[in-house]
């Protein structure tokens, strides 16, 4: 582990990145669950999740300031987002009829696609991996990277 001294390795880094997405959808669908505000909700997940160990297994710790801003800035771009999302489902699946997490996770994806400097591609790829963590059997990996793909054509036509 690296102590305070010593910067912190590329590969450290995404891996914090990483794990900050994984917790901002956790958190995204745990604010729509119980009805608490943002900040209640980034103030537990930063005192009980990151770097939490849980059952022996001891959780990573996540990039606070990325996590932050994608809880954050998912609400206050909450409808332009969900927007966004709307047009690329089909008109029978608007974002209100599907899965709370895919709800939460197209709303950080979202939000970091059009609030950030960070490549779609990229976005793309950390979301689907999120969905393939949270659905490992299911067909919704493939349905996030239709979605997202359409999303990041609209919101960065250029990026491609």
């Amino acid at each position: 582990m690296n102590t305070p001294d010593q910067p912190l390795s590329g590969n450290m880094k995404r891996k914090m990145k990483s794990a900050a997405r994984l917790y901002a959808v956790q958190a995204l669908f745990q604010m729509e669950q119980s009805g608490q505000t943002a900040d209640q909700v980034v103030v537990e997940f930063l005192d009980h999740r990151f770097g939490a160990t849980y059952e022996g297994d001891e959780l990573l710790e996540g990039d606070v300031s990325l996590f932050q801003s994608l809880v954050a800035d998912a609400v206050n771009y909450q409808a332009p987002i969900d927007q966004l999302t709307d047009r690329a489902l089909v008109a029978k699946w608007p974002i209100g009829r599907i899965d709370p997490t895919l709800r939460g996770l197209f709303r950080a994806a979202g939000v970091e696609m059009t609030q950030s400097n960070t490549p779609p591609k990229v976005v793309i790829s950390e979301y689907v991996d999120i969905a393939k963590a949270f659905f490992p059997e299911g067909k919704e990996p493939k349905f996030v990277n239709a979605v997202l793909d359409h999303m990041a054509h609209e919101a960065k036509p250029d990026a491609f």
